[in-house]
């Protein structure tokens, strides 16, 4: 009769092989071969990874950055909120008084319902509504991050630099997607590929596609000042680059197709030697 014995015999010794090692790099060596050998399937691989690495990050790692956070300012109508609340698909907005630097409370979507049902005349202000906002350093661990999210049953955090002000927003579920990989619910928009190519040799990038991602392309762009390639061609120019302006980096022509007054969004990339031809001179030419 099988009760399980020999299965759990087996998974225990693979995974005290696994763990065996004496530092981080063996052992994710150790956690990609098993995957290679079948012994671990990809979606282990990727939690057991995860795992591995949950201890080295820090809340900037995975926050959403303050230029991305659905907010709304303090003196808003109610009924706008439920609006943004229903176009964001989040249910729980952050309140800035004057600039996003100052956030000085959080809409829960039941508590905005709750008040637009139970007043039909005139809706209660934002600041009767807001709950208090939970407030963490960016440099904080996200292992520590998630003990707090439990112990104080918070599920959204304000994350702040080192002058106060608002770095980003991160919540209990950018943590656990740290470990389980993407968790997607009925409100989640597809999410644009930071890095797509578009034909032989050009690549579209958006603006938050990461240096560090550069690399696998054989572009080297290093700076202690931003991560991004949207940051650091904003860092060269000494602004926010407008739409068609072109930049020429180690062999490569980055144009901006699409910014705003605050930052990059979208880019094309590609070899300084390329000859990139209109549609009316390849249709001459075919």
């Amino acid at each position: 009769m099988d009760d399980g014995t020999e299965g759990h015999s087996t998974i225990w010794s693979r995974l005290c092989r696994l763990f065996g090692h004496d530092n981080q790099e063996s052992l994710e060596k150790a956690i990609v071969e098993a995957r290679e050998d079948g012994e671990v399937e990809p979606d282990e691989e990727s939690m057991l990874l995860g795992i591995l690495r949950f201890d080295g990050l820090q809340v900037q790692d995975t926050m959403t950055p303050r230029t991305d956070i659905d907010c709304v300012s303090d003196d808003i109508p109610l009924k706008e909120v439920a609006r943004v609340i229903v176009r964001s698909g989040h249910s729980r907005i952050p309140v800035f008084k004057e600039t996003r630097d100052n956030i000085v409370g959080i809409l829960h979507a039941k508590d905005v319902l709750s008040s637009l049902l139970d007043h039909e005349g005139d809706a209660p202000s934002v600041a009767s509504v807001m709950r208090e906002p939970f407030f963490v350093p960016e440099t904080k661990s996200i292992r520590t991050l998630l003990q707090e999210f439990r112990a104080s049953k918070q599920h959204i955090a304000i994350a702040l630099d080192e002058y106060g002000g608002t770095s980003g927003l991160i919540t209990i579920e950018d943590v656990l997607e740290e470990i389980v990989g993407d968790i997607e619910d009925e409100h989640d928009a597809p999410r644009e590929e930071d890095i797509r190519s578009v034909g032989e040799g050009v690549y579209e990038l958006t603006g938050r596609a990461m240096l560090e991602d550069l690399k696998e392309l054989g572009i080297n762009l290093n700076s202690d000042e931003v991560d991004t390639i949207g940051g650091y061609l904003s860092m060269e120019a000494g602004h926010v680059p407008e739409k068609d302006e072109q930049f020429t980096l180690q062999g490569w022509i980055f144009t901006v197709l699409e910014a705003d007054r605050k930052l990059i969004q979208k880019l094309r990339m590609e070899p300084a030697d390329h000859e990139t031809l209109l549609p009316e001179e390849a249709a001459a030419g075919a």
